[in-house]
């Protein structure tokens, strides 16, 4: 009698099938409907191949398009494998490396044939185009087990070598597969991949760019060629994105803080920011908002070092975790000569104290709350900073505002008792919302649980963790409004971490602020208050920031509203400007107006074609350009043009004024 496996489903029901067969036979024995939507299966929760037999008895989740993450990771990696194919194909004799499915796409990395010219972006034409002949051609997908010594003999007879290394210094005792595609090509790979070849949507992917790569990341290997691709669904999914990279190179924060005249950055001092006035009117603006927010919160703003001693960041226990990110300054001791002269050149003291620049505020936070004797009444305690920090971080990984080595946090820290956490908490997710919502931002809430590498005990993370967990659901946000999960591992080495991801105007995501419940630094740096009892216990500690930093935050704001910020953040406000000469001593006197009813506002009197004003001041992103002629004069009126709007409004002075002192009015001071 044949043994039947018993394969439990989704619904509670079980199908009883015979041995060998696979997550596509249960398909067909439900219907027809779905073996042809079944794209993958997972088999007690392992993302599988619908045709790789059951081991045995299990559960089973068949897999469509409709389970969109598993099903565009898989069509990435599919398109990621047709790529290769495609290439050896076209040209014989390529050799092949690795090719991963990314975050919105996948590349492969190849070494063309000898004697020729490394692929470039000439050649991605050619390249999609055979790879939809092999989508359309429907080839079938088969996964088979081989030995580590097959594999050796297979790559090294083709002249494979870089697969070949590969395989050699893989585990004998690990099961080892490769794929075909068709009867015709192979690729070693753990898979799992789509039934065939064309389930893919042929238009749904486009070659986007070719990179040089090193085999295995290292400089001192061979050199490749990376070619990049995006991959989708459904041509509808590829035309939206394709849309959204047009909408961020349009708002590039780079390309618009030029346009705007708000910043640059040069190599003379590498990842750190110049603000030009109108950038930094913008800073400055959202700094006194930022006070005004956590003055009304209860917070009392301080001021830190930025050198502290080595010592101290050793206890706190940094230095052990960032001391590759972190700049290091010795004390040293100028050289004399025998003059009285300073030599050029000072010496560092044999027995030298190192000091590090701050790369976080908190170690300072504490030594102030370490300074004279706290009692339980006092607590919670929030200590405030516009902290500027120091990170080591690589050329490469230097991007605009979005990551530099010198930048300014928004950050406290909340010393409490453990009793006072979770309201603490709350209060802060209250707290960040308002911002948020100021800024027209909606935002996920996420938890970063515990890492394999922690300090602190587990009876501590237990406890962090479900006080952040009991917080959120007090502040009604643990929910899919809010997009509430839980990420394993993802905490800091000292503690757990709500996080809050904005989404933008273009639906990309930010992770920005965060706050953390710590105790493990008021141990390492022995931070204690006297308790009710007499006795001395440890606050908790709660980490905290909404924008995150000022530069990111800035360079988020100038992508999401493409240059156009809210009125109240514009470096400029307003702009006057005069259609003739004649007119400019009334221009004058609305200048003077604008000035004294606070808008910050600028003229512009050149003797230029009002078009060419117009359009001068909409690159600049000037929120209202405020133009004066004659009849204005003799009205007393002035046409206003808005940016954005393709008609002006001529209204009296008074009743314009009004309009911009009302738009100019920060979001947490205007009135209902």
């Amino acid at each position: 009698m044949t043994e039947l496996l018993k394969i439990s489903l989704p619904d509670g029901s079980v199908r009883e099938m015979e041995r060998g067969s696979t997550p596509a036979a249960v398909a067909a024995a439900i219907g027809p409907g779905l073996a042809k939507a079944a794209i993958a299966a997972r088999v007690d929760g392992e993302l599988r191949d619908l045709g790789r037999p059951f081991d045995g008895d299990a559960e089973l989740a068949l897999v469509t398009s409709r389970d969109e993450a598993d099903a565009l990771e898989l069509a990435r990696h599919d398109f990621a494998h047709v790529l290769a194919e495609a290439v050896q194909a076209l040209w014989p004799g390529t050799q092949i490396t690795f090719g991963p499915a990314t975050d919105d796409g996948f590349y492969y990395d190849v070494k063309a044939p000898e004697g020729r010219e490394p692929f470039s972006m000439d050649d991605l034409p050619a390249i999609e185009e055979k790879m939809r002949e092999i989508i359309r051609a429907d080839k079938p997908l088969r996964r088979e087990v081989w030995s580590r010594q097959q594999l050796i003999d297979k790559w090294s007879a083709e002249g494979e070598s870089f697969k070949a290394e590969w395989a050699q210094e893989l585990p004998e005792d690990e099961e080892l597969t490769v794929y075909w595609s068709g009867e015709d090509w192979l690729d070693m790979c753990r898979g799992p991949h789509l039934p065939s070849t064309g389930k893919l949507d042929p238009q749904a992917f486009k070659l986007m760019r070719v990179a040089g790569a090193y085999w295995r990341g290292d400089q001192n290997n061979a050199q490749l060629t990376r070619i990049y691709g995006t991959g989708w669904l459904n041509k509808k999914q590829l035309d939206a994105h394709l849309h959204r990279l047009e909408e961020a190179a349009k708002r590039d924060h780079r390309k618009l803080g030029r346009e705007m005249d708000l910043f640059h950055l040069q190599e003379e001092a590498h990842g750190s920011v110049f603000w030009h006035p109108k950038g930094y009117r913008i800073w400055r603006e959202l700094e006194a908002y930022m006070r005004r927010k956590m003055d009304g919160a209860g917070y009392r703003e301080i001021k830190t070092p930025q050198l502290m001693d080595v010592r101290q960041w050793t206890q706190s226990g940094h230095w052990g975790k960032y001391a590759q990110n972190m700049f290091a300054v010795p004390d040293i001791v100028p050289d004399v000569d025998d003059s009285g002269e300073t030599a050029a050149a000072p010496r560092i003291a044999p027995d030298a104290q190192w000091l590090a620049m701050k790369p976080m505020n908190c170690p300072a936070h504490v030594l102030v709350f370490k300074q004279g004797i706290t009692s339980y009444r006092d607590l919670p305690i929030r200590l405030g900073e516009m902290g500027c920090c120091h990170r080591n971080e690589p050329h490469g990984a230097l991007h605009g505002l979005m990551r530099v080595r010198q930048f300014t946090q928004d950050d406290a820290h909340i010393f409490c008792t453990e009793a006072q956490v979770v309201e603490e908490v709350r209060a802060f997710c209250a707290l960040a919302d308002s911002v948020y919502k100021d800024f027209g931002f909606t935002y996920h809430v996420k938890l970063a649980l515990r890492p394999d590498a922690r300090f602190g005990s587990d009876a501590d993370w237990d406890k962090a963790e479900q006080e952040l967990r009991d917080a959120v659901a007090e502040a009604g946000m643990a929910n899919d409004e809010y997009g509430w999960e839980e990420l394993p591992g993802e905490g800091a080495f000292y503690a757990p971490k709500l996080e809050w991801h904005l989404t933008d105007a273009i639906g990309r995501t930010w992770q920005v602020g965060t706050i953390q419940g710590d105790r493990v630094l008021p141990e390492r740096l022995d931070a204690n208050y006297v308790g009710e009892d007499g006795e001395r216990h440890r606050p908790v500690m709660l980490h905290r920031a909404i924008f995150g930093s000022y530069e990111r935050f800035i360079g988020i704001l100038i992508e999401h509203f493409a240059g156009r910020l809210p009125v109240w953040l514009a470096p400029v406000q307003a702009v006057v400007a005069t259609i003739v000469s004649d007119a400019d001593d009334y221009g004058k006197d609305v200048v003077a107006k604008l000035e004294a009813a606070g808008i910050r506002v600028e003229s512009d009197f050149r003797n230029e074609k009002i078009n060419y004003k117009v359009r001068e001041h909409s690159v600049a992103k000037v929120p209202h350009l405020l133009v004066v002629g004659m009849r204005e004069a003799e009205e007393g009126t002035v046409a206003v043009r808005t940016l954005g709007e393709q008609h002006q409004k001529v209204m009296p002075l008074d009743e314009a004024i009004a309009m911009l002192v009302k738009a100019a009015t920060p979001p947490d001071l205007a009135s209902d």
